[in-house]
């Protein structure tokens, strides 16, 4: 495990789908004067926006056959899209409230679709051995995968922990392509927990993690299986995205 920076330990997470015709105005704006804003808050350690690629064969029958996902009326559908705001602590993003902070254009902000937040605690890191290749960066790595979840009862949540803690984060440490993983508490929004996982670009994470590791998923003589079933995702988790735009 590596210590965990002052700046660096909660992340505002934002899921979101935009309409085909409000897509590169909102963008635009976006990457523009939205996200420049939101860099230049004190107290934001830096901002990461990423765009849903999807994954390879391996995922595709892991979110039909294995993964579970929460009810459409039950949490935002936003799938396309995260904002990632990483800061020193989550009552960095509620005093002053996040929402509440005045942003250029707010209204633009209602052309997203099915949005969804998440405000997150860190509770443990790792970082792996493509951690060079990102200069020193403090953001999200240029790939994503990034799983948000509920256990399905107090017993699947202790298990869930340890195989986090004995298994999936020291595996993800020794494998390449990987630059950090970061185990994630929710402090409020609809999921329990969260996983970012940071490759150095996408067929790495798809060679080395999807094809090499996530694919135990679908044995269900393995504790992966037994894990992913015991769980229930928010919809599109896990999210699979390319950075295309970083303050950091």
């Amino acid at each position: 495990m590596t210590s965990i920076p002052a700046q660096d330990r909660a992340i505002w997470a934002t899921w979101y789908d935009l309409d085909e015709k409000d897509r590169d105005r909102y963008l635009d704006w976006a990457h523009g004067e939205y996200l420049p804003h939101l860099a230049r808050q004190p107290a934001h350690a830096w901002v990461a926006h990423y765009r849903y690629e999807g994954g390879g064969a391996q995922m595709n029958d892991i979110k039909q056959n294995v993964v579970s996902h929460a009810a459409q009326d039950e949490v935002g559908q936003g799938s396309q899209y995260v904002l990632l705001i990483g800061a020193p602590t989550v009552h960095t993003f509620f005093n002053p409230f996040f929402d509440d902070v005045a942003v250029p254009a707010r209204d633009m902000l209602a052309l997203r679709r099915g949005v969804r937040t998440v405000a997150f605690s860190e509770e443990a890191r790792v970082d792996g051995p493509a951690l060079p290749s990102a200069d020193g960066r403090a953001g999200p790595a240029p790939a994503i995968q990034m799983g948000t979840l509920r256990a399905r009862s107090v017993d699947a949540e202790f298990d869930l922990i340890r195989w986090y803690a004995q298994y999936r984060l020291p595996s993800m440490a020794k494998m390449t392509g990987c630059v950090r993983t970061r185990k994630l508490t929710a402090v409020a929004g609809w999921a329990r927990h969260g996983i970012l996982y940071e490759f150095e670009s996408l067929p790495m994470r798809l060679q080395h993690f999807e094809q090499g590791h996530e694919s135990l998923a679908l044995d269900p003589a393995h504790w992966t299986h037994k894990i992913t079933r015991a769980s229930v995702h928010a919809p599109g988790s896990p999210f699979i995205g390319a950075r295309i735009w970083s303050s950091a």
